[in-house]
């Protein structure tokens, strides 16, 4: 009977694992940030896609988005890219509210105040701000959740 050797085959497959392997461990190293006294090495963008709503990252940058543009001065600009958050976070409802009905319905009332304080008819610049850093904060923490 002949000792039973790695074929080329099998070569290309372990080689193949232990690239995804490592650009998996990479792209982790890359989006992790040290850690702070007590806090997670993990970005929020990727904790947030392992949320009870599941993956909120498209909706957090959305509104990261919005906060750079308030924090600018544009409210036009402003009003246009938090629309793209009502369209996605109302299109995403039925799959979103079905995994966390209560974490859903908190999440979207803070939408509404955020799109409310830029569509009033002077919407205040620091109004503005605040509700989309509330909205953030608390997209945070339902991913530490």
């Amino acid at each position: 009977m002949k000792p039973l050797l790695p074929t080329s085959k099998d070569h290309l497959v372990m080689s193949t694992i232990s690239a995804l392997s490592l650009a998996g461990l990479i792209a982790l190293g890359a989006a992790s940030s040290p850690a702070s006294a007590g806090g997670s090495a993990i970005s929020p963008q990727l904790r947030i896609a392992a949320s009870t709503l599941g993956d909120l990252a498209p909706y957090r940058t959305i509104a990261a988005d919005t906060l750079r543009i308030v924090d600018r001065g544009d409210v036009a600009a402003a009003r246009a890219r938090i629309k793209n958050l009502e369209t996605s976070w109302d299109k995403g409802e039925a799959t979103l509210k079905s995994k966390d009905p209560a974490t859903w319905t908190m999440l979207d009332k803070m939408i509404d105040a955020a799109l409310t304080d830029l569509r009033t008819p002077s919407p205040k610049i620091a109004d503005c701000a605040a509700s989309l850093k509330a909205l953030l904060v608390k997209m945070d923490d339902v991913a530490r959740a």
